[in-house]
């Protein structure tokens, strides 16, 4: 008796898209369009549930794109771990991987992503490839940043509903500092995982016990008023290349907040 047909349906259940993936998205879709309907008087409330369902719904392909170029690269156990099927609560550290993320946005209007698939680094042969496998999360978020300027870039969005496009320049707003931020080389973080294999081992040794604290650290620097300042004239900066108005993402904002008068 052959065993092939079982292995095959074990292969298409590790990379089934997940029901708790689909039920955000699903989410996403639905507030997104009370939103562009007006469905309520107030649609506060609807934008607080597109833009953190929206926030959601990157962070699984974030982790995703780790999880397939690290498939890709060697690393055949990724599957088994439930990677694939986008569901958030696979990963290995939901506080680090969901809920620290959107804390940050609720917070401070902040996206940053942690950590969340264990990659087997030993199946991996080649410094380049593991710092593809870093790279591959921000480059998502580029991606979706980009997704959702192209209505501002094109001029199609002119005609849509002010509410929905600060929604919509907000959750852009987020993903690029998504991309930035977690580009940076600071330990803990995807910009020191792209350059980690190119490092001598007792600098990673060094390096390593910091870690655990790189996504507080960057959190509380942005904390910092004069950092702040500077920090979103940059990411306004990087905005307007693509035709989006910081006073959209800002109006975006103060509606995501629908506990605030």
């Amino acid at each position: 008796m052959s065993v092939t047909p079982i292995r095959r349906a074990q292969r298409s259940d590790e990379s089934r898209i997940s029901p708790v993936f689909l039920g955000i998205a699903a989410i996403m879709a639905v507030s997104g369009w009370a939103v562009w309907t007006r469905f309520a008087a107030d649609s506060r409330f609807a934008i607080f549930l597109f833009v953190v369902s929206g926030w959601l719904v990157s962070l699984c392909l974030h982790e995703y794109a780790h999880a397939r170029t690290a498939l890709h690269s060697g690393d055949i156990t990724i599957g088994s771990k439930g990677y694939l099927t986008l569901n958030p609560l696979k990963y290995t550290n939901a506080l680090l991987s969901v809920v620290l993320p959107v804390v940050f946005v609720i917070a401070g209007g902040i996206g940053l992503p942690g950590g969340a698939v264990y990659v087997e680094r030993g199946r991996i042969q080649g410094r380049l490839r593991h710092s593809m496998i870093s790279a591959a999360g921000p480059l998502t978020n580029v991606l979706f940043a980009l997704l959702l300027m192209v209505p501002f870039m094109t001029g199609a969005a002119d005609s849509w509903p002010t509410d929905f496009l600060a929604a919509l320049a907000f959750l852009a707003m987020l993903q690029v500092t998504a991309a930035i931020l977690n580009l940076l080389p600071v330990p803990g973080l995807d910009g020191y995982g792209i350059w980690e294999p190119w490092l001598s081992p007792g600098v990673k040794r060094q390096v390593e016990p910091f870690a655990q604290f790189g996504l507080l650290f960057v959190f509380g620097v942005l904390w910092i008023p004069s950092v702040n300042v500077k920090f979103f004239d940059a990411i306004y900066r990087v905005m307007g290349w693509f035709s989006v108005p910081g006073s959209y993402a800002d109006y975006g904002y103060q509606l995501f907040r629908f506990w605030k008068n």
